[in-house]
């Protein structure tokens, strides 16, 4: 058994198609395809049916997806565990953070919790810009915690073996570049100018889901993942665009960018940390009791 054929039968159970991924892999569909064969042969049992377009998991494919997927859990649950229990990694911590959120919020906090444990060794992943991708870093990957804002319309799709604390809250609003006059330049109204996130983003998927029934036609003229670079562009004068309150705050008192809606255009959102409760490290222990505390 190679680990690697677990992934690779995973990548192919979620895209039902060799050449996508194989292209997921960063490998030849051949020397893919052969890795799934290896699977099967060590498995024992037909995992995908070829003879079809797309192709199909058989049923035993099927029942082996749980078992996949728990075995490297489990696995990268170990190596996690082991890796960080001796010397200076022993109070090393990993998380993974929503791009804003690592400036605006996280430096205090890793303050206040530091003074509750003592010292910690942070080590911060950056944001790959996709929720999707930002969850996998915790559910399978190198993250001890989630960092991220939380909101009904963007689904944490984490099952019972993650729980988070709530940190605080955060409102997302809407500003624009102000006219001569210190007013918005841009406002919402048919036709606005609006620069705003890629659909994979957090914040994408919070302004299509909250927003997006009651916006009047826009004017898209950028696409982003990170709200400072947005930030920026409507600072620019390029559009209005959806922003942390946190993010623009020094902004706004100086009156470089004003607010393009009243509160009714508002979205107030949870900051949130997330682990997995098979974590079993003594820091991430020891962090999450303090914040029970709290």
């Amino acid at each position: 058994m190679d680990v690697k054929w677990l992934e690779d039968f995973l990548a192919l159970a979620a895209t039902l198609n060799f050449s996508k991924a194989a292209d997921e892999r960063h490998v030849t569909q051949s020397a893919f395809s052969r890795r799934i064969k290896q699977l099967e042969a060590w498995v024992g049992a037909t995992l995908v049916d070829r003879a079809t377009y797309p192709s199909r998991l058989t049923e035993a494919g099927e029942r082996f997806v749980p078992v996949a997927e728990q075995t490297l859990q489990a696995l990268y649950q170990a190596r996690r565990n082991l890796q960080h229990e001796d010397g200076t990694d022993a109070r090393r911590v990993t998380l993974t953070a929503l791009h804003t959120l690592s400036f605006t919020f996280f430096p205090d906090w890793l303050t206040s919790i530091s003074r509750k444990v003592g010292p910690i060794v942070s080590h911060l992943r950056p944001d790959s810009g996709s929720m999707e991708e930002n969850l996998n870093s915790l559910v399978d990957g190198p993250s001890d915690f989630l960092l991220t804002y939380q909101h009904a319309h963007v689904p944490m799709l984490l099952d019972g073996r993650f729980e988070h604390h709530r940190l605080g809250f955060e409102t997302i609003v809407p500003v624009s570049a102000p006219d001569a006059s210190g007013l918005p330049r841009h406002r919402i109204a048919p036709g606005f100018a609006h620069v705003t996130y890629q659909k994979s983003s957090f914040f994408g998927q919070l302004i299509a889901g909250a927003m997006a029934d009651r916006l009047p036609a826009e004017h898209r003229v950028h696409v982003g993942s990170m709200s400072v670079g947005l930030k920026a562009m409507a600072q620019a004068g390029w559009g209005m665009a959806w922003v942390p309150e946190s993010l623009v705050a020094a902004e706004l008192s100086a009156g470089q960018l004003v607010r393009a809606g009243g509160p009714e255009w508002d979205i107030a959102v949870e900051i949130r940390l997330y682990r997995s409760r098979e974590n079993r490290r003594a820091v991430v222990r020891t962090i999450w009791d303090a914040l029970g505390d709290a």
